[in-house]
């Protein structure tokens, strides 16, 4: 069974003036669709042809390389992509904001430390917040096309929400200015959608 592409749930432009329509364009239909092919072509013939892109994460050393990037990436995306919308951002509500003051003082001193795993992270990376093992929050971030399912993960745990931070992802709007990339994207995040996975 190939992998899919999958339409962004919203227009390129509805997260504008945050993240723009040309850099969407070319992250989802070209970089992300490039993944995606060049996975379904490492996969044809093998057993991973009938697993899902978690449990390819959550197995991923048994994997050659081909498979090992592009099912990272592939995996990472489709996820970026769910949590975020037009007309988000704000402040999350009910338990998933209760268990972020609880874990990180106040929903400021979680984005403070979000933000400085996403801005201290070398090169190219994802910053992460996670529902560890334990069934605490935790932030982490990882190097490249890595996340946390992966079995050989320095920090293991369920998603919750991930910012994408390779250059690709906000060159066109923000250039070298990452730290400016990462402010702006706290106002499409979709805390319903975080709250789901939470």
């Amino acid at each position: 069974m190939a992998f899919t592409l999958a339409p962004l749930p919203y227009d390129f432009n509805a997260l504008e003036p945050h993240i723009d329509a040309r850099t969407m364009e070319i992250h989802h239909g070209k970089h992300h669709q490039a993944y995606v092919t060049n996975l379904n072509n490492a996969i044809a013939g093998t057993d991973a042809e009938n697993m899902s892109i978690e449990d390819i994460c959550k197995n991923i050393s048994k994997f050659p390389a081909p498979v090992r990037n592009n099912g990272r990436v592939h995996c990472n995306h489709t996820f970026f992509w769910s949590i975020m919308a037009p007309n988000a951002g704000g402040v999350p509500k009910g338990v998933l904001g209760d268990a972020i003051n609880a874990a990180f003082g106040s929903f400021d001193e979680f984005k403070t430390k979000f933000n400085a795993a996403g801005v201290g992270r070398f090169g190219s990376g994802w910053a992460w917040l996670i529902k560890n093992s334990a069934g605490k929050l935790e932030i982490c971030s990882t190097p490249n096309q890595d996340n946390p399912l992966m079995d050989i993960a320095e920090v293991k745990g369920t998603p919750l929400l991930g910012c994408d931070v390779w250059e690709h992802a906000y060159y066109l709007n923000y250039q070298n200015r990452r730290p400016d990339y990462l402010a702006a994207w706290w106002n499409v995040v979709n805390w319903d959608a975080v709250a789901k996975s939470f």
